[in-house]
């Protein structure tokens, strides 16, 4: 009988789904951010996040799933035991995210930003010209299910779509040009808004420092929803405190959190948000979390190919073929 630990939320009709995918399996339930030890040192399979370094007492695990798309920290070495598959849940975070990064650059081009803060001090005042997503151009920097996704909402309101992925092969029908990370100096200058949605990995750390900032268009707006390191904070801080880019919107940060004195805090163009765009905060993430973690613990018990499996040389997702 395999046993399997479940660290994030199953209730009801998904519960059962749940344990009819492992007829005759053990299910035990102890969502994050709690840990039951003796459960874990039990755990065949893993349902969900459990801290990496508290992996060595799983010494049993043949199988994780988390609820995470990133999944560098668990692809390390030695974190997993030697043969144990490890997927993630890339697919389940393209909805809530993309609406997400959409929210915050119409906040920075249609300046409501400004209006909420006119609001809050009783100011009845017009903040001037405003601009259109339409006519823009989106440079999309890690164009996978998020980025695909923000792809073709930012297409569907008359926006250029331009992406960057780790290998072009046939483009998704959102994106008009496709290219590697090599081109991202010479693509930069092009964009109006430039979306960061990369996991974290040497090459992608600090990616994003004064140089490259230098760069981008003058009212230009840098997304990040990724990873905080993929951009040098201080770098940014001048940047937008300067003048030199339009704007930012960032839900992450590096420090993360970010220090109540962090002079980003006080930069008039940006929109900030505390790490909120994925997670559960949107119900259907959450379901589409589970529906992979359902899917994947079928194909387990029965011997069959798992999805979002993570290739453990990069990080990623291995690719189709």
């Amino acid at each position: 009988m395999s046993f399997v630990y479940v660290s994030m939320p199953f209730g009801g009709d998904r519960r059962e789904s749940l344990e009819a995918a492992l007829p005759g399996g053990e299910f035990f339930y102890c969502p994050a951010p709690e840990l039951d030890v003796a459960a874990l040192t039990r755990a065949d399979v893993i349902i969900g996040n459990v801290p990496p370094a508290k992996l060595t007492l799983a010494q049993n695990l043949r199988f994780l799933q988390l609820n995470s798309a990133g999944s560098n920290e668990y692809a390390a070495p030695g974190v997993l035991p030697e043969g144990a598959a490890l997927c993630n849940a890339s697919g389940a975070y393209g909805l809530a995210i993309s609406e997400h990064i959409l929210a915050g650059v119409l906040t920075l081009m249609k300046k409501l930003h400004l209006y909420a803060r006119n609001q809050q001090r009783h100011v009845w005042r017009s903040e001037g010209q405003v601009r259109s997503v339409f006519g823009s151009t989106f440079l999309i920097v890690g164009a996978g299910d998020i980025g695909g996704t923000l792809a073709a909402k930012a297409k569907a309101l008359g926006a250029y779509t331009i992406g960057i992925r780790r290998t072009v092969r046939t483009l998704p029908d959102a994106l008009d040009e496709g290219y590697t990370m090599d081109a991202l100096d010479e693509l930069l200058p092009r964009a109006d808004v430039v979306v960061l949605s990369l996991p974290k990995t040497p090459e992608t750390t600090h990616l994003m420092n004064a140089a490259r900032l230098a760069r981008m268009k003058p009212d230009g707006i840098l997304v990040n929803v990724g990873r905080g390191d993929c951009v040098v904070t201080d770098d940014l801080t001048a940047a937008l405190r300067a003048g030199s880019i339009g704007g930012a919107v960032l839900d992450v940060t590096n420090p993360e959190p970010l220090p109540d004195d962090h002079p980003l805090w006080d930069c008039g163009n940006l929109v900030l948000t505390p790490h909120v765009s994925g997670f559960y905060h949107l119900p259907a993430t959450l379901y589409n979390i589970q529906s992979i973690a359902i899917r994947n613990l079928t194909a387990w018990g029965r011997g069959e190919a798992l999805e979002n499996t993570v290739d453990f040389s990069t990080g990623y997702r291995k690719l189709p073929g």
